[in-house]
């Protein structure tokens, strides 16, 4: 398991930062957190709070998501919460751009940007950018698949080999999934993956964003805050808040808000006619597989400050770590 790292000096430090981000897995207290740190940076101007969750934008998902409460909202300004209806589906290229927008606001105002949350392909988009790699084509896939099957996947990889080495290298030669969709990118557009990567990071902007995040030593203590969390979501009306939903009648469950985790075991529930227990028992699955996928991502972040999220001073390491990569 990653050590722990109570502060780590920022790798730009000559430069003021644009943002402080706060990652984390679900229920790792990134929240409270984030309240103290902003209230924290007050004779400093203060800060004002970027929402980086994929299922905060949502209106009317308000216990599922278990969004800030109204007090909590009203303690600080909070961005990109309550922005979208749940009919309607939201990217990490729209985040990117939303979110650069309001960094620059807030700066100009004086304030800190805190970017928080847990959905990492927002963090990513909006640090490294966004490509343009074509859709999938059918035709050229059904092509190459019959290719490989005439002369084997290795030999394709040769091929790919010979137009984008720097792909192949890292690909294995059976990888049949990712050989093809690097070939069928090829073929299409006469440009490699690598080239389409190269771009998206050249027209990423030059942000200096340390990035601080709480992260369990022990996976029993998050697995115990998760189903400390469902159980009280259930408490709380959540199965009336999906009912209420799906009464609206132009929502279904293949739309990107109620693929949410929670609201999905919900909704199969529902349709199943399962116990409101085993609702609730998938549900803590399911969370606790989205935190798994999430502690994988931020292991992929190698400049990521970490504070030990069940420490007893995990707070005061937050905001030891934020000042420490304050200029």
């Amino acid at each position: 398991m990653h050590t722990p790292l109570a502060t780590q000096p920022s790798t730009q430090p000559d430069r003021p930062v644009d943002a402080i981000a706060l990652v984390g897995p679900t229920a790792s207290g990134k929240t409270a957190a984030a309240l103290a740190l902003a209230q924290s940076l007050e004779p400093q101007g203060g800060a004002e709070i970027i929402s980086v969750d994929s299922a905060l934008v949502y209106r009317g998902m308000d216990i599922g998501t278990a969004k800030p409460s109204r007090e909590e909202l009203a303690a600080v300004p909070h961005h990109l919460i309550d922005t979208l209806d749940p009919l309607h589906s939201y990217s990490a290229a729209q985040f990117a751009k939303e979110a650069s927008r309001l960094i620059q606001d807030i700066r100009a105002r004086g304030k800190t940007p805190l970017l928080v949350g847990g959905t990492m392909l927002y963090i990513k988009a909006l640090l490294e950018g966004l490509n343009d790699i074509p859709t999938a084509n059918p035709e050229i896939r059904a092509r190459i698949h019959q290719q490989a099957e005439q002369l084997g996947w290795p030999a394709l990889h040769a091929q790919l080999a010979q137009v984008d080495p720097q792909t192949a290298a890292r690909l294995a030669p059976g990888d049949s999934q990712r050989i093809g969709r690097a070939l069928e990118v090829w073929t299409a557009t006469g440009q490699t993956l690598t080239s389409f990567h190269q771009s998206a990071k050249a027209q990423a902007p030059d942000w200096h964003i340390p990035i601080i995040s709480l992260e369990p030593q022990d996976r029993a203590w998050l697995h115990q805050r998760i189903a400390l969390r469902f159980e009280q979501m259930m408490a709380a009306g959540f199965m009336d808040e999906v009912q209420t939903l799906r009464a609206r009648g132009d929502l279904n469950p293949d739309l990107p808000s109620m693929r949410c985790v929670g609201y999905r075991q919900a909704w199969e529930g529902l349709d199943g006619g399962w116990r409101e227990a085993e609702i609730l028992e998938r549900g803590i699955f399911a969370t606790r597989q989205l935190a798994k996928r999430q502690i994988t991502w931020l292991r992929s972040m190698p400049d990521r400050v970490v504070v030990a999220a069940d420490a007893p001073n995990a707070m005061e390491k937050v905001l030891s770590a934020a000042k420490a990569n304050q200029r």
